[in-house]
């Protein structure tokens, strides 16, 4: 925490006294998604429909000296249950969002979501500042991105520091941040996120990335004590002609109590476009993610604040599939320019069965998206998953970073429609 306190107060001094208003923009976006997940039999529960929409407006205010303040609110909401719900009299007497706050999320009430102040070529070199409450992407958002789409689409903001020096050759990212203030003292209830990130851009249409991401959470254990997580990893991405591919593995030390242990992942994508009509472009993807061995004295790997959702069943909500392998193969293709239409499929195997079967599910999923304008999308898709004898036997421990399991157990069905447009 005396880190942070003096590495703020740091970039704070080095921005400009006074500075002079340049330039003024406003802009925002609409993100409406319509959800229907049914069949959902031998669950105990009802069929789940509900339509969600985060709203988004910004303001960019740029001064001389390379100095500029960004501010953004968001909403996010589920129709019909976050305002005049009341029906006859618009007397909200039952409380925010549908079936469970914590399923949900945010409440629906407008929040300050971004809020901070940049500084470019600090002191005449390529060092920038980001002061304040801010987006964080790393990489593809294996596991800090930003969660601004798919289901739930809560977004994800960090109350940090980041410093960013970037050349034409390298980049080299540290965040300091703040995760919850929860005791007056440094330490104790507190919860906070660091990083280092380094980027090679030598290579062309290559990326190559090494970091190092340290979690200390105080705030949640409710007992004395606190979850240390060290991350290291590595990452390569890039094209390579009509090739394309991402991979990532991340090596975890984790600290729960006083009890040590450490865990693996993992996460590849490839693709190759070819050059016909429709422009095919088949992939194959494969994800790994360690879990709890038999003995129970490993922790799970923990996936951080990934912004990867690898099913529209097991994977939804705070993204945190884990104790899991993933295969995924699919095709997408393009009829015409404004229409890009994509099948997939995924298999869910259990890294530690605990006696139990080790196939959990399949899904299997076909989507589409129509490109109105340059600013106005349409998109639909439908998923059914097959579970598997893990997933019916209730032994598929994979949610919750490896924790908690899946409530229902039988096929079912995934329905939805969204559209979005930004300003």
């Amino acid at each position: 925490m005396r880190i942070t306190i003096a590495l703020t107060l740091l970039a704070a001094l080095a921005a400009p006294a006074f500075a002079d208003l340049q330039n003024v923009q406003v802009g925002g976006s609409i993100y409406i998604r319509g959800n229907d997940w049914f069949n959902m039999r031998d669950s105990g529960q009802n069929d789940i429909a509900f339509v969600e929409q985060r709203t988004r407006l910004n303001v960019s205010a740029d001064f001389t000296d390379n100095v500029s303040v960004f501010i953004e609110v968001d909403d996010y909401s589920v129709w019909g249950e976050d305002f005049r719900s009341s029906y006859l009299t618009g007397v909200d007497s039952r409380g925010p969002a549908y079936p469970g706050n914590a399923f949900l999320g945010p409440n629906g009430d407008p929040a300050l979501f971004q809020a901070y102040i940049e500084a470019k070529e600090m002191w005449g070199t390529a060092l920038q500042a980001r002061i304040g409450r801010q987006e964080i992407q790393f990489g593809s958002g294996w596991l800090v991105g930003l969660a601004n789409e798919g289901n739930y689409p809560f977004g994800v903001s960090f109350d940090a520091l980041r410093l960013t020096y970037a050349t034409d050759q390298f980049s080299i990212d540290a965040v300091a941040a703040k995760l919850a203030e929860n005791s007056p003292n440094f330490e104790d209830g507190d919860a906070d996120f660091y990083a280092l990130y380094g980027s090679y851009l030598g290579i062309k249409d290559i990326t190559l990335d090494a970091y190092w991401m340290f979690v200390r959470d105080a705030a949640t254990l409710g007992v004395q004590g606190s979850l240390d997580v060290h991350t290291f990893g590595l990452r390569g991405a890039g094209t390579i002609d009509a090739f394309d591919f991402d991979a990532e593995v991340a090596y975890q030390l984790i600290d729960y109590l006083g009890a040590s242990s450490d865990a693996w992942g993992a996460n590849l994508e490839a693709g190759y476009t070819f050059d016909t009509a429709w422009s095919p472009r088949p992939f194959l993807g494969f994800a790994f993610f360690e879990g709890v061995n038999d003995d129970g004295d490993d922790a799970p790997f923990n996936r951080l604040f990934s912004a990867w959702e690898y099913g529209m069943f097991l994977d939804v909500a705070n993204v945190d599939l884990s104790n899991c392998w993933v295969g995924r193969a699919g095709v997408g293709v393009t009829p015409c320019e404004k229409i890009k239409i994509q099948l997939c499929g995924a298999y869910f195997g259990l890294v530690e069965d605990f006696g139990g079967s080790s196939e959990a599910a399949a899904e299997l999923m076909l989507s589409g998206t129509y490109n109105y304008s340059e600013d106005l999308s349409f998109g639909a898709g439908y998923c059914h998953l097959f579970a598997l004898d893990a997933l019916e036997d209730g032994t598929a421990f994979i949610l919750t970073n490896g924790l908690t399991r899946p409530v229902f157990t039988d096929d079912a069905d995934h329905l939805f429609f969204e559209t979005k447009i930004k300003f």
